[in-house]
């Protein structure tokens, strides 16, 4: 793309040790209150774990992981040196992309188990099982580590004269033969599949719930499912949008797969940028728990915004209705078919 030499685009992108600083205290703080007592929630006050408290508890495990690695992080943006050697470097390296790959993963799985639940509430009832659950968490878990240390494996300290960085300063043969195939990976199965995910199933329960014999029962409830969709998604687009398009092409510039100094000015203002912004997820996710999870707000004994065992109500000429919990679904339906549905409304005549 035009003649380009690398040692005359002079970009000074120093502003992001600051900026790196300031917004990892801020969701420092901030993650660690609201995912601790996330935790807390899973772990001592929810009575029963279904399918979906376990993807709740496997995402708040993942933020938590990264928030611990935060101090160290904040620590070196303000004194632009890293004195806690290259293995935490790693870790840190590998938290990180966890965190983010992992997040959308799991948001992911969330999304999915809410489509099947409520425009297939009775035919993925064997499928929607706590065994299963715990598989599918599993293998997330394999794939974003794998990711996350192939990655990291190249976050190694770097010692000059006076200090040493870590996170930062790798070659531009680095990035063509390993670094660039890595990131577009990761941008494939972490990024772009679970986004058409995302939006594929929540399109999908919206067009369920537009059928008119569900909008009679509905009524305004719909706004309230509206709500919560709108949450999940945005917390998705907003958060993981910007960063993973920025890497894209922060990845093909720092490659030199393009070489146009004006597009690696914007590249390199824009990725700390929309890099902050992906990391303030692990602040939001407990949202997602509050609109999902009637159990999670009766823990915190709060009087919800949206009472979820009133969002659905079923049509007995349709039988279209969020799924229940199987203590509720053995009470009132008198059937035990060994796989609970969700957690989170009644079936009404």
């Amino acid at each position: 793309m035009g003649n380009y030499n690398n040692t005359t685009c002079s970009i000074d992108d120093s502003f992001k040790y600051n900026l790196y600083g300031v917004v990892y205290s801020i969701v420092f703080v901030l993650g660690l209150i609201t995912n601790c007592a996330s935790l807390w929630v899973f772990c001592f006050r929810m009575k029963m774990h279904n399918e979906t408290a376990i993807y709740m508890t496997n995402l708040a495990v993942s933020d938590l992981l990264f928030v611990f690695t935060l101090p160290f992080k904040i620590f070196y943006n303000f004194n632009r040196h890293w004195p806690f050697g290259d293995t935490l470097c790693k870790i840190s390296g590998t938290a990180f992309l966890t965190n983010i790959y992992g997040s959308m993963l799991f948001l992911t799985c969330i999304s999915v188990d809410r489509f099947l639940a409520i425009v297939y509430p009775f035919r993925s009832r064997t499928i929607r099982t706590r065994r299963n659950s715990a598989i599918v968490c599993a293998g997330v878990w394999i794939l974003v580590l794998s990711g996350g240390i192939s990655a990291s494996l190249f976050s190694t300290t770097n010692v000059s004269n006076t200090t040493t960085t870590c996170f930062e300063g790798f070659s531009k043969n680095i990035w063509k033969t390993y670094l660039s195939k890595i990131t577009m990976f990761i941008e494939v199965v972490g990024f772009l599949i679970p986004l058409l995910l995302n939006l594929t199933c929540s399109s999908l329960v919206l067009r369920t719930l537009r059928k008119p014999a569900t909008l009679c029962q509905i009524g305004t409830n719909k706004e309230k499912v509206l709500k919560m969709i709108i949450v999940h998604v945005a917390i998705f687009v907003v958060c993981f949008v910007p960063y993973n398009s920025i890497l894209f092409l922060y990845a093909l510039v720092r490659s030199q797969a393009i070489a146009n100094c004006s597009i690696e000015r914007f590249a390199r203002t824009m990725y700390p940028i929309t890099l902050c912004i992906a990391t303030t997820n692990c602040c939001f996710d407990p949202f997602v728990y509050y609109f999902t999870s009637k159990s999670f707000q009766k823990s915190f004994n709060i009087s919800p915004l949206i009472k979820m065992d009133n969002l659905f109500k079923i049509d007995s000429a349709t039988k279209m209705a969020l799924p229940v919990t199987h203590e509720e679904l053995t009470e009132q339906m008198n059937i035990n078919n060994g796989g609970e549905l969700m957690s989170e409304s009644n079936f009404k005549d």
